[in-house]
């Protein structure tokens, strides 16, 4: 299956968008991207629509740079629950080596490495989407984002000895030497950063002791828990269609880049149909919005990918045993329920 990537690639899209006069909503639109789903920034959404994306925006906004102006909002949170245990490794070699070998967690298309050779450290980054596709925006994020990690550990003022890129320069390279510094370099023959490798060796001035141990302990918890099955992503993504109404096992399907017996198998395989995931995910996410006396039912119903209210209505008394008026009413009598 095609790879995914976590909302949190997206992070400040919108703002950026509308900061270079774009409509983020419609572009999103354009390539089967929710803009309301960009608020879970752990949900997973196809890696192919994102890269689509970011040439679309660069080109309506005339902005050959889009990818490394993302890069220079990107915030160290935005790794996820990840970025807790990097702040504890000891040194910047064991959190590079850490985030590389976890990179799945964060984005199933990044692949990166480190090497060192003759007093240099080299991360090479590049994308697999499974497809062919244009990624200079998308390498340019992913390149920009390295560095900013880096810099994170190294300080604000450090300066790699290169910044590379296979593609060629843009028109205007201010805003890469504005990101990157003066060493930025073009139609090289791999994407990725130079640097001295004694810059490995830098301790880490984040770094507690004391909570290193548990950090990693969490984290090891939760990596096993991410290892997402087939049946987990085609999940995510039923959640992440529902509310655009394209809900489908052929939308589903193309998302994941298979075709609909596939996912048919794959769900078979663990005792499920696509039906009976809709309608699981459907029943989970109906306890939650309906707990919430803010959301109107009818704003409900749209959100579980129902094309009226009087179906949503019928659905919920079938699965629940009485209307969702009326379940709202005794939920709200037990007491309050957290967002």
């Amino acid at each position: 299956m095609k790879p995914l990537v976590r909302n949190a690639a997206l992070s400040s899209y919108v703002e950026l968008s509308q900061s270079l006069g774009i409509d983020p909503r419609g572009l999103m639109k354009s390539v089967g991207l929710d803009p309301v789903g960009l608020a879970v920034q752990d949900r997973w959404i196809p890696g192919a629509a994102v890269t689509e994306l970011l040439e679309l925006s660069a080109t309506a906004a005339r902005r050959e740079e889009f990818g490394v102006l993302l890069a220079e909002r990107r915030r160290f949170s935005n790794l996820g629950p990840i970025s807790l245990v990097l702040r504890e490794e000891p040194d910047v070699r064991s959190a590079i080596a850490l985030l590389v070998r976890h990179e799945h967690m964060v984005n199933e298309m990044l692949h990166s490495r480190l090497t060192e050779a003759n007093g240099f450290a080299t991360v090479k980054v590049s994308l697999e989407l499974g497809e062919a596709r244009e990624t200079r925006q998308a390498v340019e994020l992913a390149v920009g984002t390295f560095h900013g990690f880096l810099r994170v550990f190294l300080g604000a003022r450090w300066q790699p000895v290169s910044v590379c890129f296979t593609h060629g320069a843009p028109r205007d390279i201010a805003a890469h030497r504005r990101h990157f510094g003066p060493v930025v370099e073009f139609d090289r023959d791999f994407n990725g950063i130079v640097f001295y490798a004694a810059e490995l060796d830098t301790p880490n001035t984040m770094s507690d002791p004391l909570l290193r141990g548990y950090a990693r302990r969490y984290f090891e918890s939760l990596a096993v828990a991410e290892d997402a099955t087939e049946r987990d992503r085609v999940r995510e993504l039923i959640e992440v269609l529902l509310p655009t109404g394209r809900c489908s096992i052929e939308q589903v399907a193309g998302s994941l880049g298979v075709d609909r017996r596939t996912v048919h198998r794959h769900l078979a395989a663990s005792g499920e149909t696509f039906s009976s995931l809709v309608n699981a995910t459907r029943t989970q996410l109906a306890e939650q919005l309906v707990a919430n006396p803010r959301r109107s039912l009818t704003e409900i119903s749209g959100l579980l990918g129902f094309s009226a209210p009087s179906a949503f209505s019928r659905w919920f008394r079938d699965q629940f045993g009485t209307s969702a008026r009326e379940w709202r009413l005794r939920r709200s009598a037990e007491g309050p329920v957290p967002n």
